[in-house]
């Protein structure tokens, strides 16, 4: 029987080693998010099943299902639009991925990953696996700090994996190479930061700065992207998928394909906004209020109106004074009228996932 090894724990030296020693034996890995409360790492420990649970007290058994031949990873998804799903990753498609993205950016021997994002997500656990299966040098962290991150550097970290809220509280000449995910990229960015774009089931970013890792193929079908590559799951654990049978995985965003051959992202199909019959994606004009000067960072959500259709509701983190009429006019500035919100809610933070994506859902509910 093949095992599915939950690895309890939070990312180091520890984390690793059981990693290794359930791929030694045959086994996959799912590794439990450190940062949920009780009631949910029960439930998720329950969807997930696995048959084994690894934590710092040692080894027990646990009812769950094994899993087929060939598994490597179950990855719970982020969860950002809702109840997570949970990824099956083979030891192939593992191997496919870590190849392609060191192929992109030119990992050599002399280099070392600095992995410091939550290992339950797969933005995290890939440098560890794409460390494993090339053999590169890998010096990790419990989690971010601009002190650890300095810190690994100095160690000989050449590259690592951020998500953009990082980025802003560190210096990227550090590094060779800053890889970003998870959310928008600040813009301009720092040359030697490559923006990515992937989920969970295709085992981390497949698309870097707009093109294509070797093997991965695109296409948009009446809005949606699709993608084709061997770093794609099998399935999901309750064995159900969105992969077609040609192979094509629907990823739920929308985007378009330019002249050049690179894929523009316009974002989660339940995000667009549509209001008073104009379309509006939230990043863009995100990106808008973030230039204003009074703005720390910003979370743009549509919101049900009985005039509009939808209304453009503006979340905003300020570290001054900041109205409603004078914010609408700054994002006029450079994008529509019909973007400029139309509603202005300071608050003390935006809530994220762990790799810093909005939770828009949340905000959008907390709208009375």
């Amino acid at each position: 029987m093949n095992e599915l090894v939950c690895l309890d724990l939070p990312l180091g030296d520890h984390f690793v080693a059981e990693l290794r020693r359930a791929w030694d034996a045959g086994d996959a890995v799912f590794p439990l998010d450190q940062r949920l409360p009780r009631a949910a790492r029960q439930a998720l420990v329950e969807s997930v099943a696995p048959t084994r649970i690894v934590d710092a007290h040692g080894s027990s058994a646990n009812a769950g299902r094994p899993v087929e031949p060939g598994d490597a990873l179950v990855v719970a998804t982020s969860g950002s639009t809702g109840q997570p799903k949970a990824a099956v990753l083979t030891h192939e498609a593992v191997r496919a991925s870590a190849v392609a993205v060191h192929a992109r950016l030119g990992v050599g021997p002399g280099d070392t990953w600095f992995a410091c994002l939550p290992p339950a997500h797969v933005g995290g656990l890939s440098v560890v696996t794409r460390s494993i299966v090339t053999g590169t040098r890998l010096v990790t962290a419990a989690s971010f700090s601009p002190e650890a991150y300095a810190s690994a550097a100095r160690d000989g970290a050449t590259h690592v994996s951020l998500v953009p809220t990082a980025l802003l509280r560190v210096d990227p000449g550090l590094y060779r190479v800053i890889v970003l995910g998870g959310s928008r990229p600040p813009s301009p960015r720092p040359s030697n930061c490559i923006a990515t774009y992937g989920m969970t089931e295709t085992g981390s970013g497949v698309i870097y700065d707009g093109i294509p890792l070797d093997g991965v193929e695109t296409k948009v079908v009446d809005g949606i992207i699709h993608l084709r590559c061997p770093m794609l799951m099998r399935c999901y654990r309750d064995g159900s998928s969105t992969i077609d049978n040609e192979g094509w995985l629907r990823t739920g965003d929308m985007g378009s394909l330019n002249d050049d051959g690179t894929l523009r992202v316009d974002g989660r199909e339940g995000d667009l906004i549509i209001t008073g019959g104009e379309n509006v994606w939230p990043e863009p004009v995100e990106a808008a209020i973030d230039t204003h000067p009074a703005v720390t960072e910003s979370c743009v959500v549509g919101v049900d109106d009985p005039e509009w259709g939808q209304a453009v509701h503006a979340f905003v983190v300020v570290r001054g004074d900041l109205t409603l009429e004078a914010l609408r006019e700054h994002v006029k500035e450079t994008l529509p009228a019909h973007c400029a919100p139309k509603h202005l809610h300071v608050v003390e933070t935006i809530p994220r996932t762990a790799l810093g994506k909005p939770m828009r859902r949340a905000l959008a509910g907390s709208v009375g």
